[in-house]
Parts: structure tokens; C-alpha cells; sequence
């Protein structure tokens, strides 16, 4: 633990502690004063706060308590007329946006359902984006027609006749693929279908999803 002066003779109240065994760049350029003897593991917390691009902790750090164990040294004259009798009170810079040490997130007010939904529309946006900087999407805002219907949990022997034949009962299918392996050809049990009206579409989203077709319930989605 040493002093983190600005200069020569200008020890004040900042200190730094290094993580370290040895450091030699800073031998003979501040004054150390003490060693970590326990609490190691506050250190570590300290050393991973995230901080901003001024080496600053978002969210503040206080020493709210010390308490001297052993002093060996005289106190120097006069300084009991220098010592407060209680610790001044803190008050918080208006300017100061980061968050107070205190800081807790608040508790979410939303119904349990509407937490669910925004959690997973925020994974979708996630992934969304991850496929789209690796060019599976074009951007990570398109959407899919409101025509197109994904199918999904398929059997492995469904093909895409047997698929538009089911389907074709809702309306006129203007295209069925099974998603398939490039290099085996296996089908990968889920599939797209589209038609020609959005009508159409909801009428096979809602009488067709949990449907047994060969020998496996399917799931339909948008």
C-alpha cells in the first residue's frame, strides 16, 4: 500500500494498492506505508470493478470504517486539536453521475409474464444480431413474412409432399421446404411454409400447432 502522490512532498489522501509481487517501476517514487495482511478477496472485488475510460468504478467505492490496531508511533504536538469528533457527513455531488456504493437494482413491477416476454424478445434481439454480424441475416431488424409459417419437431421421415399435402388444407401453399443437412441430406425436423394470404396463414398457425404427424407432435410458430 502506497501513497499516490502528485509530486515530491505532496503526499495527500490517495493511495493505490498493487496486485503484484513486484513492481519496480515505482520503487522510489512513492511512499509505502503498509501491506494486505487479510482480505484478499475484497482486493479482488476492488481489482474487477468495471470502470470507465477514466479508470473510475461506475459504481462508487467508499471506506465507510477503519479502525487502528496498532500505531507505533508518538502522535506529533497538536494534533488532537486537528482530529473531528465525528466523521463529516457525506454529501453527494449533483454532478457525480456514477452509482453510490449502496446501489441495488430495482425491483422489477412488471407481472411475471411480462418480465418472460422482455427477457426473451431480449435474447432474440441478441442472437438476431450475432447472426448478423456472422451473415446469416442481413440485418438484424428484418422480420419474416407475416405469410410464412415455421415448423418444427418434425420426424425425420416427414418430407415436404407429405408436409404441403397437411398444410394445403387452409389454403393454396405457395412453398414447403424441410430444412435439411447440406452434406448428409438428413432432414434437421424443422421446416418453412408459406402462403398466399396471412389469413390462411393464422387459420393453419391455430389448428395445426401440437398435431401429431408421424408419430410426433409438432410445434408451429411465426
Amino acid at each position: 500500500v502506497g501513497m499516490a502522490s502528485a509530486g515530491e512532498n505532496m503526499n495527500a489522501s490517495q493511495f493505490y494498492i498493487t496486485t503484484s509481487d513486484e513492481i519496480v517501476s515505482l520503487d522510489g517514487k512513492h511512499t509505502v506505508f503498509g501491506e494486505i495482511a487479510e482480505g484478499l478477496d475484497v482486493l479482488e472485488r476492488l481489482n474487477e470493478a468495471f470502470c470507465d475510460e477514466d479508470g473510475r468504478p461506475l459504481q462508487n467505492m467508499r471506506i465507510k470504517h477503519t479502525v487502528v490496531l496498532d500505531d507505533p508511533f508518538d502522535d506529533p504536538p497538536g494534533l488532537d486539536a486537528h482530529v473531528p469528533d465525528a466523521s463529516p457527513v457525506f454529501v453527494r455531488d449533483p454532478n457525480d453521475t456514477h452509482l453510490e456504493d449502496d446501489w441495488v437494482p430495482d425491483e422489477d413491477a412488471r407481472p411475471a409474464h411480462e418480465v418472460e416476454e422482455s427477457m426473451r424478445a431480449q435474447e432474440a434481439k441478441s442472437r438476431a444480431v450475432v447472426l448478423e454480424m456472422i451473415g446469416d441475416l442481413p440485418e438484424a431488424d428484418v422480420a419474416p413474412p407475416d405469410t410464412h409459417l415455421f415448423v418444427c419437431k418434425l420426424n425425420p421421415v416427414t418430407t415436404d409432399e407429405d408436409l404441403e399435402i397437411i398444410f394445403s388444407r387452409f389454403g393454396k401453399i405457395t412453398d414447403c421446404s424441410v430444412i435439411r443437412d447440406k452434406k448428409s441430406g438428413d432432414s434437421l425436423q424443422y421446416a418453412f411454409i408459406g402462403y398466399e394470404t396471412r389469413e390462411e396463414c393464422e387459420a393453419a398457425y391455430f389448428k395445426m400447432d401440437n398435431v401429431l404427424i408421424d408419430d410426433r407432435r409438432i410445434h408451429v410458430d411465426f
